[in-house]
């Protein structure tokens, strides 16, 4: 028992250890954004803001809350075309089993390996001729082809899981298809929505790729633009820098503390076979 006892403890101070490790990026930044500026050059840094200050905090509600704006509009968009795309594939892929739908798997995990910088320059090329550079509905599009393919994935190792006999009831009962998707399997592929909705929510609000190509300069920017911006054009102020990461990185951080029980029975969907 002393011996388990020893190894756990060794175990825990070792995880801890590499918890504060990784997290210490973290911790840095929003130690930066409470540094005034007679301090940022101070050597040794402060390890705490011994003069904190809320300027950079105040900055960014003066100049950020724009580009904040653009990113949770382009944020909830992009959720919801994708769970309007993926989770009718995901049914169709899981229970109506359409001729080619193992192609179609395998194209959807291909996608997945395309590089960004690829598909924003086929994008560019494509807005260019529809009018849609520097639109906030060309980027939710854009934005929505990264998370789309993982969200078809997730939806049909979820939806593979719901018992043929409820479908079939539904059936007995008169319910089409469509009908038994709407009443029957959206409802019961709760987890499988909210980590496809997490996930398509964080990658277009971190997205820099797609927006640093197709909305560039135009009048609706998301907020990675904003601190891309903020940092070329005031690169002496590292508080305000920092502060404007800190409240950019807020929303996804709660999305992600209030959504995790979820993600984990959503990801992990289809895993285990009874």
């Amino acid at each position: 028992m002393t011996r388990r006892t020893g190894r756990t403890w060794w175990k825990t101070a070792l995880g801890l250890l590499l918890t504060a490790v990784m997290l210490f990026p973290v911790y840095w930044m929003l130690n930066v954004s409470l540094t005034p500026d007679r301090d940022m050059r101070k050597t040794p840094p402060d390890l705490f803001p011994a003069h904190g200050t809320l300027d950079g905090y105040r900055t960014v509600l003066h100049e950020q809350l724009p580009y904040l704006g653009t990113s949770l509009v382009i944020g909830l968009g992009t959720v919801a075309l994708t769970i309007a795309l993926s989770a009718p594939a995901g049914y169709a892929l899981a229970k109506l089993r359409p001729r080619g739908g193992g192609i179609l798997n395998f194209v959807l995990l291909a996608a997945q390996m395309i590089p960004g910088i690829i598909m924003a320059m086929g994008f560019y090329a494509i807005y260019l001729q529809l009018g849609l550079l520097q639109s906030v509905p060309g980027l939710i599009v854009a934005d929505s082809t990264l998370a789309v393919p993982f969200g078809v994935l997730i939806f049909t190792a979820f939806m593979s899981g719901i018992p043929g006999e409820l479908l079939q009831a539904a059936k007995t009962d008169g319910a089409g298809a469509l009908r038994t998707f709407w009443s029957v399997v959206l409802p019961m592929s709760r987890n499988a929505v909210v980590t496809v909705s997490l996930f398509a929510f964080l990658w277009s609000w971190s997205d820099f790729v797609f927006a640093g190509t197709l909305v560039n300069g135009g009048a609706h920017e998301p907020i990675t633009l904003g601190i891309y911006h903020y940092i070329g054009n005031n690169n002496q102020e590292w508080n305000a820098i920092m502060a404007t990461a800190v409240v950019a990185s807020l929303p996804a951080a709660v999305i992600l503390v209030l959504a995790q029980r979820y993600v984990a029975a959503g990801v992990t969907a289809g895993a285990v076979k009874d």
